[in-house]
């Protein structure tokens, strides 16, 4: 597929979008790419931090795409996660991008600036606290320093969430916004009591830090259900094995998490971008044992975000 294809009908695509949303979709960097048609087009994936899935699954990912579309230059963004780069996508300051189900609109509208490219795991939410903590259940947390993810997170959607429907609400919890590299040390040196954060399993942040201390992970699978009447379409229960972290295991709140695109994005792009994401996923499984968990079949749903058209013609003519 040449570039100038692709560029052609990002074109036209991209006019169509930005009429019926505004001018923030009108994109510097694909501009600067009709004007030098030899330039490869640059595709920014939005991630999160360096040591969460988002990051190692894209860090896989623009890896492949490097190497198997050669009018393509793939790069990774750190950022604050799911929040962040559904608004980086939607500025036009990046192309793909990973978020939780739970962190986009109830109705995306008629022409949401994003799509789908494919539902790619599940994010678990945990509650991390030391071994020896008072910190035994939910509802322990009142009164105490809690980190609830970093600001422009999805974790800090779910955990605000979460924390209203147990009653926790304004200052009953001491809420400090940490990503989950700087809340394992802030737990470490006790200038908080626990932290929250949602990802795939395993994090590896989590991992070194039970690795490297006696930890405890607090069972959060009774509010599930509560946090269900208002978000139907999201949040579900799953358990974190002893063989994750080597503790004790426990139930928790998990919500899907999606790979998103700019619905601008021209359609033999994104096609190429899925089957790419589908065809490779014993190399993503290697960065990531989260990424090994697609399926042509489960990638399909995407509720409430549609498919890109591109995403959704690979998935029909694959029959999954």
């Amino acid at each position: 597929m040449s570039r100038t294809r692709y560029t052609a009908r990002a074109w036209r695509r991209g006019a169509r979008v930005a009429l019926a949303l505004t001018v923030l979709l009108a994109i510097p960097g694909l501009g600067a790419c009709r004007d030098d048609p030899g330039e490869p087009m640059l595709i920014r994936i939005a991630t999160g931090s360096r040591t969460a899935v988002y990051h190692a699954f894209g860090e896989s990912l623009a890896t492949i795409l490097n190497r198997e579309l050669p009018n393509v230059r793939a790069e990774v963004l750190v950022t604050a996660a799911s929040a962040e780069n559904v608004q980086l996508l939607t500025a036009g300051r990046a192309e793909l991008g990973f978020t939780q189900a739970d962190v986009l609109p109830i109705d995306p509208g008629p022409d949401p600036p994003v799509a789908a490219v494919a539902r790619v795991y599940d994010d678990l939410l945990h509650l991390v606290t030391t071994a020896d903590s008072p910190v035994r259940e939910l509802t322990d947390l009142r009164g105490r320093r809690v980190s609830v993810g970093a600001t422009g997170s999805g974790t800090k959607i779910t955990v605000d969430r979460l924390l209203d429907v147990a009653g926790l609400r304004g200052t009953q919890v001491q809420r400090v916004q940490l990503g989950v590299d700087d809340s394992v040390i802030a737990l470490r040196e006790g200038r908080i009591d626990a932290f929250f954060f949602s990802g795939g399993l395993p994090v590896r942040a989590v991992a070194q830090f039970a690795q490297d201390n006696p930890a405890r992970i607090i069972d959060l699978g009774t509010w599930t259900a509560t946090l269900r009447r208002d978000n139907p379409q999201v949040y579900v229960l799953r358990d974190i094995p002893r063989s994750v972290y080597g503790i004790d295991p426990v139930t928790t709140v998990a919500n899907p998490n999606y790979l998103i695109v700019r619905a601008d994005l021209p359609e033999a792009l994104v096609r190429d971008i899925t089957r790419l994401l589908m065809g490779s996923r014993s190399e993503l499984a290697a960065a990531h044992p989260a990424a090994g968990r697609m399926s042509p079949r489960s990638a399909i749903a995407t509720s409430p975000l549609p498919l890109h058209p591109g995403a959704a013609s690979w998935y029909r003519d694959s029959k999954p």
